[in-house]
């Protein structure tokens, strides 16, 4: 078998959380986009909503969320995704819409993830 380590299998710590009615798997130091956020610029936010935590000593299942657990963003920007065209069309009865859709994200950098006070990562 190779060496080879998914993301899931390496010693990294992670955790799964629910942010802008998503669950997002986020991990320490990387920046994410999520749905806009309600925050200014450099704004710091801490999410509770904690689903799953993996450090090192093991992986933590919350029953819906893990208890005593953060993850604690700092907001880099705010932006608009790429552009998405929609277009429906109704054959045989001369009905056209084409539409434009960019979606409205906030970027974030994830700072720490802590449990019960404690960063892991």
């Amino acid at each position: 078998m190779a060496d080879t380590k998914t993301a899931a299998e390496s010693n990294e710590a992670y955790a799964i959380v629910e942010a802008s009615g998503t669950q997002v798997w986020v991990q320490p130091n990387r920046y994410y986009d999520l749905d806009r956020l309600q925050a200014d610029v450099d704004a710091t936010i801490k999410l509770e909503n904690v689903l799953l935590v993996k450090d090192a000593k093991g992986t933590t299942l919350g029953q819906p969320y893990v208890k005593d657990a953060t993850v604690e963003l700092k907001v880099m920007s705010h932006r608009r995704g790429p552009k998405v065209i929609v277009y429906k069309m109704r054959p045989k009865k001369k009905t056209r819409s084409k539409n434009g859709h960019r979606q409205e994200l906030t970027r974030v950098m994830v700072q720490s993830i802590s449990v019960g006070g404690k960063a892991i990562g």
